[in-house]
């Protein structure tokens, strides 16, 4: 995007993503409106019912005027029944148009909280692994609650406001001008001093609301992440630094917020003062053409109750006004969130293709029977920022081989599987799938034959059906149970007090490590998918569990393309390559018994992994 509030470099600096422009962004404001026309039946009563108010409140000073100047003129045989009749009809439609707007205007609001949230999740479930890798969670959050609770006020009640201040004003100003223009004109001479001030204090209150809102995510953040992390914050005693962090962050937004309302609160005086003068000035030159008599009193009394009325519109647009400019700050991070879009995508090509071709949508968005071949041709990779992280990768998978990876930390092992499941795509170079590079392969046909196993599965909250069958939501009860029975997972279940509709908790918090780790298997089982990666699934559990797990392993690696990331090496000596990644290249590759062999990086590792083993173990029974 090439719009400033959608830049996020300055997040990723440490800072946020706002942009800190000078003024109102109408090609915003304009696409923020478009969640709101989408209602245009609401959107039309709103706006009627808006217009009746206004003209209900404009004529109450004419019949006002009228009645003073018909009593002044009979005395006591005047006939004042059309007047009443004139006020009992503008308070019905007072009345109606009042209720109608409450209504409608709360119905718009929903229906565009309800919008707005829904195409920000919808955004979040395509945009590509690496928007996240500078976002937390309570940043991303904070979005789509305050920011959107905050938007959607603004686009219905102030839509409202809009349409029934400018009916206000225009019809106050024509009745002015057409009782007496002279003093119509004193009265409206203030509209300029006041469109200075707003001008004056727009910049001001939006610069210190994109502070407020800045702040405010950077406090749902950090709030999120010391829930996440309170085991870890209480066994290291970091409780004082985590308040001393989260205070200066309060202390930030009490500041910011502080500045913000006294510019807000400094705002709506000077209007209601402006308003003021423009009263004082129609009393003391209203109030000499009386006794001139160039007007009426009946015309005064509807001049003073006009120019206290035509401000009061102002009065309710300034506060809007404040309110936009504190909103655009929420409107800019809504929409450089919806609008966000994904690095990793179909291309062009193929989604023409699926279009168009049923053939071509077959062939390149179905599901396929096998995959025979997954080619790296000189393959390279870096983030955003720093060195390369995968250096030239030649590399060929073929169908029913399990390929091993091991190496150190840091040496690109979990890279070159994300490439593989195309959570990133190369720098350089080309990954083909069956000779075709799967960039010309639509995404939903990649991820329908990938299954994942990572080193702590996510755990959905709910029961340990429902967590199991998130791997084929299509799948009946018995294939779910013959899923856990390969997995090893179906004797704990059955052991548990409700089975299978045991409630596992937020994240899986009633479940141990290695559990979780049997049913994220048992999932993976029921996916069955043509290319299977294991990311050191077995790296978290006991002895025991693994052993429950290999049970299930040759069933669920044979027949497919498998690549293992292995902590443990003594998991992956029936592996049919091992490859051995360092500093971003493939330094050695072959069988167990091939690297061995050679004593290399390979051998040096699982030397020095199983003496660790062995001490461990003489420990452990000497104790």
């Amino acid at each position: 995007m090439t719009d400033a509030y959608f830049d996020d470099e300055n997040f990723k600096d440490g800072f946020d993503d706002d942009s800190f422009n000078t003024g109102m962004d109408l090609h915003l404001w304009r696409k923020l409106l478009s969640y709101a026309l989408h209602y245009r039946k609401e959107v039309i009563i709103l706006a009627t019912c808006a217009f009746f108010t206004a003209v209900a409140e404009i004529a109450f000073p004419l019949i006002t005027k009228g009645v003073i100047d018909t009593v002044a003129a009979d005395g006591l045989d005047a006939d004042l029944s059309q007047y009443a009749a004139l006020y009992g009809a503008f308070t019905l439609l007072l009345g109606l148009s009042i209720s109608g707007f409450i209504w409608y205007g709360g119905k718009i609001r929903t229906h565009v909280a309800h919008d707005i949230r829904m195409d920000g999740f919808c955004n979040l479930q395509r945009l590509s692994f690496s928007y996240y890798d500078f976002r937390p969670v309570g940043w991303l959050m904070a979005r789509m609650t305050s920011d959107c609770e905050r938007l959607s006020n603004i686009l219905a009640w102030g839509m409202l406001d809009l349409v029934w201040g400018c009916t206000m004003m225009l019809g106050i100003a024509i009745a002015m001008l057409f009782m007496d223009l002279t003093l119509g004109l004193i009265v409206l001479s203030v509209l300029p001093v006041l469109a200075w001030v707003s001008l004056n204090f727009q910049h001001r209150i939006l610069y210190s609301a994109r502070i407020v809102r800045k702040t405010n995510s950077r406090i749902t953040g950090t709030y999120n992440e010391s829930i996440m992390g309170v085991q870890t914050s209480k066994a290291f005693v970091k409780e004082a630094e985590n308040l001393k962090k989260f205070g200066g962050l309060t202390d930030q937004m009490h500041s910011a917020s502080v500045i913000n309302l006294v510019q807000a609160a400094l705002y709506l005086p000077l209007v209601l003062t402006l308003g003021s003068v423009a009263i004082g000035l129609t009393l003391v030159f209203g109030g000499l053409e009386v006794v001139w008599g160039t007007i009426t009193a009946g015309t005064l009394v509807a001049f003073l109750t006009y120019a206290r009325h035509f401000f009061e519109p102002i009065e309710q647009l300034a506060h809007w006004f404040a309110e936009m400019q504190m909103a655009q700050a929420s409107a800019e991070r809504i929409m450089s969130l919806v609008m966000a879009e994904p690095e990793i995508k179909d291309s062009k090509e193929v989604i023409e293709a699926m279009k168009q071709d049923k053939t071509a949508y077959a062939a390149i968005d179905g599901h396929v029977d096998q995959i025979n071949r997954i080619t790296f041709e000189d393959v390279s990779f870096s983030y955003d920022v720093g060195d390369p992280v995968l250096n030239n990768i030649d590399l060929d998978i073929h169908q029913g081989e399990t390929l091993a990876i091991v190496g150190s930390t840091g040496g690109g092992k979990s890279t070159l599987v994300s490439l593989l499941c195309r959570f990133y795509e190369p720098t350089t170079g080309r990954i083909s799938i069956d000779g075709v590079d799967y960039r010309n392969r639509s995404l939903h046909w990649l991820q329908s034959n990938l299954g994942i196993v990572l080193q702590s599965s996510h755990i959905f909250g709910g029961s340990i059906i429902d967590n199991i069958r998130y791997g084929n939501l299509n799948a009946t009860d018995e294939d779910i149970f013959h899923a856990s029975k390969r997995s090893g997972a179906h004797a704990f279940i059955e052991a548990l007090e409700d089975g299978y509709q045991t409630s596992v908790g937020e994240g899986g918090s009633k479940l141990s490590a290695g559990q979780k780790q049997l049913i994220s298997f048992a999932r993976a089982i029921l996916a069955d998918p043509k290319i299977l990666i294991m990311d050191e699934a077995t790296s978290s559990i006991d002895t025991e569990t693994e052993q429950q797990i290999q049970q299930g392993m040759d069933a669920l690696l044979s027949g497919r393309i498998a690549v293992v990331i292995a902590h443990r090496l003594s998991t992956i000596r029936n592996a049919d390559r091992i490859l051995v990644i360092e500093h971003g290249k493939i330094t050695e590759q072959g069988s167990h018994e091939e690297l061995m062999v050679i004593q290399g990086r390979y051998y040096k590792l699982y030397i020095q992994q199983s003496l660790s083993e062995f001490v461990d173990e003489e420990n452990y029974w000497r104790s």
